[in-house]
């Protein structure tokens, strides 16, 4: 494996000349030999950079026909506000997915969705062990997303799920901070259930918001500066 400054180099010029043009979006790349010789770097070294901008949605690599560009746009800046970002910080984005979310599942569920959620929402009743609670509770939110079978707002809760997983566990761990429990999951399920996008959404509100005021409290009016990620995600350094 090429060492990781070496890649973050080969990334980081690769990207600069996807955002200056070089290459327009829908354009195939040059191959990574030739990128290899050009940028004076080995070919593994530019095949982890291909390899990591086509996680983020930059290139798209279409096996047997070469590498394409998707995207000009560099996510990492977003990527890392998103994985530094606070407790609170997330909760208030989520609470925004989460409403838009249920309100489209109510108009679009299937029987098969319906289904799924009834286990996703068991699953995530029956966890106890912070880490596996974390995750059973992003499952849950993103199986309402996948049912609103609208593809942008599904790809950015894939996109934001894991930054719920973390707050989720951390809060599970933080006795100070509620989290909504059975009750108030079920009732966005009913609601999916009963075809009512009205009550869906603020069933939704309903499980975030009580999480979200008591944050507003512990850190109180922060819009600037985000703390160490324990910090930041229980809100114990404004508590404590």
């Amino acid at each position: 494996m090429p060492g990781g400054s070496t890649v973050d180099a080969v990334l980081d010029q690769l990207q600069a000349e996807v955002s200056a043009g070089s290459w327009p979006v829908g354009e195939r790349i040059p191959g990574e030999m030739d990128l290899a010789a050009q940028l004076g770097v080995s070919r593994p070294a530019v095949r982890e950079a291909i390899r990591a901008l086509s996680h983020v949605g930059v290139l798209e690599v279409r096996r047997g026909d070469g590498t394409y560009v998707r995207s000009s746009c560099d996510p990492r800046p977003l990527l890392t506000r998103v994985s530094r970002a606070s407790a609170r910080h997330v909760f208030e984005v989520q609470l925004a997915y989460d409403v838009q979310a249920a309100r489209l599942a109510a108009r679009r569920r299937t029987g098969a969705d319906l289904a799924r959620l009834e286990e996703l929402l068991r699953a995530r009743d029956e966890a106890t062990e912070p880490d596996a609670f974390g995750a059973a509770d992003a499952r849950f939110h993103m199986g309402v997303a996948e049912a609103s079978r609208n593809p942008v707002l599904i790809e950015a809760m894939r996109f934001f799920i894991e930054r719920l997983h973390e707050s989720m566990r951390a809060i599970r761990l933080d006795h100070e901070v509620p989290e909504a429990g059975p009750a108030a999951h079920r009732a966005v399920l009913d609601a999916i259930t009963a075809a009512d996008p009205h009550a869906a959404a603020a069933a939704a509100a309903a499980v975030v918001e009580p999480t979200l005021a008591v944050l507003e409290t512990l850190l109180g009016d922060q819009t600037t500066g985000d703390r160490a990620t324990g910090d930041q995600a229980t809100g114990e350094g404004a508590a404590r």
